[in-house]
């Protein structure tokens, strides 16, 4: 009888700490943002710098800003595509790839592999998303709507990802002007 006795005791004390925990946890759940260490944001310790639109035969396309530190074309960075329009992954993929292509500082078998991996990784958009890529030294991260979507541990992925934007050979001049216009 006693072991039952304790036995109840116990699950109804355990009972009454994991209700004490959720109601805990539940209190402080207004205040998590608060306790943001930075490593969910990927602008945390850097600068904005510029900001500028994306159009594609007069459409605008999305929304782009740049945050850096001292360089605007060395890692860590950040940049931030608001988009406009709906987009699906793939097609975002694939226009990434064209552009580095057209750069050519990628061979065509890196750019296989790359595009696979954009494609997995790249949500389909709707006007007010966003993307966020991160530039780090030791490669890229993406976010978004502000939530972590995946990584590529890559620095020549990362180099080329963001030459799309920051090569003086860039397609989008203008915007490349604008993004590295300090604010």
């Amino acid at each position: 009888m006693s072991c039952i006795l304790n036995s109840r005791t116990s699950k109804q004390s355990e009972g009454g700490a994991s209700r004490r925990s959720f109601l805990l946890a539940l209190a402080a759940w207004p205040f998590a943002s608060f306790a943001n260490t930075g490593a969910d944001n990927p602008t945390a310790g850097l600068t904005r710098w510029g900001s500028g639109e994306f159009r594609r035969f007069g459409f605008l396309v999305y929304e782009a800003t740049l945050w850096a530190g001292n360089d605007p074309v060395r890692p860590p960075l950040a940049l931030k595509l608001t988009y406009k329009r709906n987009i699906s992954g793939k097609d975002i993929a694939e226009a990434s790839v064209k552009e580095i292509r057209n750069l050519a500082i990628a061979d065509e078998a890196w750019l296989k592999v790359w595009g696979e991996q954009m494609t997995r990784m790249f949500p389909d958009v709707r006007p007010g998303d966003h993307i966020i890529g991160q530039h780090l030294p030791e490669g890229a991260r993406f976010f978004f709507n502000d939530r972590l979507i995946g990584s590529v541990d890559d620095t020549a992925f990362a180099r080329a990802f963001f030459a799309i934007w920051l090569d003086a050979n860039t397609s989008a001049p203008d915007l490349r002007a604008a993004l590295l216009r300090r604010s």
